[in-house]
């Protein structure tokens, strides 16, 4: 438990960890102008097998310990009378080794790829006491792990579920849109293991991105929109049920 001694003990620290983010001092390659892009991703539900590829791509690159997600598989199970309004869902492993055959009766079976939403009014970011929660200049919500104290408000306040605490380094994890990969020209590992397409990094800033002409010309959502704090995972062909 944090107790009022401690925390004000380390609000120098915060002071410092906020000066180190605005400094722009996380990791980014030589000549990566953060102020030229703003990140975020589309998901082409239709697109989406299941096979569970993005979820051990993650794994792999940003050693994610096993039982634990930075993105996961979730799939939906719709029967003709619920009226999409009581979905079954199963995520067996996160989804990590696919998915058994379902057993349901009827209706119809989707798959919904999940991760952090990288929101620009984050309510993780808002809670963070010592501000190792932070926005990125390029809108990637990241955790600077040196002044996390493990506090967990940040994985409550998160209404996505995308947050845990690492069992051993005992600080917040997420998806970090694979910002060592992205500020070196390179796509996300989830994005470049997917075999179907299904996930498409997205750079909102600029305007040659094929995501600026989808987002046109096809119908996109994005999950929990009645929270309003700017989402930046959009979803195309999401069913109504999915929450």
């Amino acid at each position: 438990m944090i107790t009022r001694r401690k925390l004000l003990m380390l609000l120098p620290a915060a002071a410092f960890a906020w000066e180190y983010v605005m400094a722009g001092t996380a990791e980014s390659a030589p000549g990566y102008n953060r102020d030229q892009h703003w990140w975020g991703m589309l998901m082409d539900i239709d697109k989406c097998i299941g096979c569970g590829s993005c979820v051990r791509a993650c794994a792999n690159e940003n050693d994610v310990p096993e039982g634990y997600f930075r993105t996961w598989m979730e799939r939906y199970h719709v029967s003709d009378w619920q009226q999409e309004v009581t979905p079954q869902v199963d995520s067996p492993n996160g989804g990590k080794n696919g998915f058994p055959p379902s057993e349901a009766q009827g209706g119809k079976n989707f798959f919904v790829p999940k991760l952090c939403n990288h929101c620009v009014d984050s309510p993780c970011v808002q809670v963070c006491p010592v501000g190792s929660t932070f926005h990125t200049p390029d809108s990637v919500v990241l955790v600077d792990e040196t002044y996390c104290l493990g506090c967990r408000y940040c994985i409550q306040a998160c209404p996505y579920g995308s947050r845990f605490l690492h069992p051993t380094r005992r600080t917040a994890q997420k998806c970090t849109l694979c910002y060592h990969r992205i500020t070196r020209g390179l796509t996300t590992a989830c994005c470049e293991n997917c075999p179907t397409g299904t996930r498409q990094l997205a750079d909102l800033k600029n305007p040659n991105d094929p995501i600026h002409e989808f987002l046109k010309t096809h119908s996109v959502l994005v999950l929990k929109p009645h929270l309003a704090i700017g989402a930046k995972v959009f979803y195309h062909d999401l069913d109504g049920s999915v929450r």
